[in-house]
């Protein structure tokens, strides 16, 4: 009787197991669509913008042009690799939802076909280039798939402080999706005059992602002062003080470097406007907003993003690829990014990957296994 126990028992334990572990292959793709697509944002999406904005200077070097072309080279394979790694760990995903495992959820019939229809139409886009009507067309179904995923977000989550990041960076998505959809569809219809709002829509939509990229660190990366961990708490203060010490720097650095020297702080003006146009060029950020707000918002993302994926949370990664996609989707790995994102983070309530997963595993064991002589002895 004792070892019939055990054995449902551990039949069971395999069977939750498995249920909730997506793989080794969802693990390994998940990782390497993050590093790809990270080094395709730096060499790529950066770097090669870099290289146009020196172009003079990689005219008189033939070095410095060659370094430039390699890099961006490598940046566009790496571009190619993401989107493989992308549709590969979009489909594992969809068929997860599929196996009615622990990832299923009541939005799935929503979920899955719209998804599908969007990763569909990318690949079929990659065979034929679409026109002008095929890239509205795109825009609309990237904002359905958007929305329901938002809405299945704000379903599962009940901390008010994710709700708010997580409808700050859709909003801030959408008035990009706006902008590009009614400049795209009154191209479309020849019309000359600029759509209502549009610039508007924009800037409010690059402000909106600049306080969600803040928001990140109060949603999921906050530690207390007052913890009882000493390590967590020196990391807390160290991260306040010198975020702290960047951001009122940054702030006033143009109005210190004119009091020492208005020749550098006119130096300091004309690059940070390069800088600018490399990242409005690569993520679609324009740096309309005081420069300390960027910094900060990359600080609090980086900070968070790092944090949660060393302890193995699905949101960590989902995090890393919304923000990488950048604010401008120009590229429709850019919005299979963003749309694998606001899934991870869902699921993030669902399960993590690595040593916590392990440790999960582990546990559930333990407390199975200790439960089984009660029941024996009970049953003789």
């Amino acid at each position: 009787m004792m070892r019939s126990q055990v054995l449902s028992a551990h039949i069971a334990r395999e069977h939750t197991a498995s249920s909730t572990d997506p793989g080794l292959l969802f693990e390994y793709s998940l990782k390497g669509v993050m590093l790809a697509g990270f080094l395709e944002l730096v060499l790529y999406r950066l770097i090669s913008r870099l290289g146009m904005h020196f172009s003079k200077l990689t005219e008189n070097s033939e070095a410095i042009r060659l370094t430039f072309k390699t890099l961006a080279s490598v940046g566009f394979l790496l571009l190619n690799l993401t989107s493989l790694l992308l549709f590969l760990m979009i489909g594992l995903m969809l068929i997860h939802k599929l196996r009615q495992t622990a990832w299923t959820s009541r939005f799935d019939p929503w979920t899955i076909p719209a998804l599908s229809l969007l990763v569909l139409i990318t690949v079929v886009y990659l065979i034929f280039p679409p026109a002008m009507l095929g890239s509205v067309v795109y825009n609309v179904i990237a904002f359905v798939v958007f929305s329901i995923l938002v809405i299945e977000y704000m379903v599962v989550h009940r901390q008010w402080s994710q709700r708010l990041m997580v409808g700050c960076f859709f909003l801030g998505i959408c008035g990009w999706l706006y902008y590009q959809t009614m400049s795209t569809s009154y191209g479309l219809l020849g019309i000359v005059t600029p759509p209502p709002l549009v610039h508007e829509f924009n800037r409010l939509g690059e402000a909106l992602m600049v306080v969600a990229s803040i928001l990140v660190f109060w949603a999921y990366g906050t530690t207390s002062f007052f913890t009882r961990n000493k390590i967590q708490r020196r990391r807390a203060v160290i991260f306040a003080m010198s975020g702290g010490s960047i951001f009122i720097l940054l702030l006033f650095l143009d109005y210190f470097l004119s009091l020492y020297s208005p020749q550098v702080a006119e130096s300091v003006r004309k690059a940070g406007q390069g800088i600018g146009w490399i990242f409005q060029m690569g993520m679609g950020y324009t740096f309309y907003l005081p420069f300390a707000l960027y910094v900060t918002g990359l600080l609090c993302w980086g900070y968070t993003v790092v944090k949660l994926i060393l302890i193995g949370r699905l949101a960590g990664y989902g995090l890393g690829l919304m923000f990488i996609a950048g604010y401008a989707l120009q590229l429709s790995h850019l919005t299979l990014m963003v749309a694998a994102g606001l899934m991870l983070l869902t699921l993030d309530k669902r399960g993590t990957l690595g040593k916590l997963r392990e440790r999960g595993h582990v546990q559930e064991g333990a407390v199975l296994a200790s439960a089984t002589p009660a029941m024996g002895s009970a049953g003789q």
